[in-house]
């Protein structure tokens, strides 16, 4: 099972990574143009904010567990970007972008999933 929880951990944080890095390294209106058109409901802080809270959730799936310092750390990541990633769903329902709505879905449940394993490893 710690394999398979670290792929997913892998997986995730490099996703989360690769996301959150965008939307700290490209303005707001690059990002629409990219094809993310939920960035024009939200300012240039706010998808900063978003792009940070990825970023740090990111090397928080990792780093903790990693490196056996603070590990509770690690599923505590995994939920928060589970919440994150609900919110993004939530946001994609509400502009009617359905296709959208899978992949932080799926991303969403992979987080859930780190956090409840991380967990009961912690507990054992």
């Amino acid at each position: 099972m710690d394999v398979a929880t670290w792929i997913v951990q892998g997986i995730l944080a490099a996703a989360m990574l690769f996301a959150g890095g965008t939307k700290l390294a490209r303005h707001r209106k690059d990002l629409i143009s990219m094809g993310m058109p939920w960035a024009e409901d939200f300012s240039d802080t706010a998808v900063k904010l978003i792009g940070a809270a990825e970023v740090v959730g990111a090397v928080g799936l990792i780093l903790p567990w990693a490196l056996g310092v603070a590990p509770v750390l690690t599923p505590v990541a995994g939920a928060a970007l589970a919440l994150l990633l609900l919110g993004a769903v939530v946001v994609h329902v509400r502009r009617k972008e359905f296709a959208a709505v899978v992949p932080p879905l799926v991303l969403a449940a992979a987080g859930a999933c780190v956090a409840v394993v991380r967990f009961v490893d912690l507990a054992s």
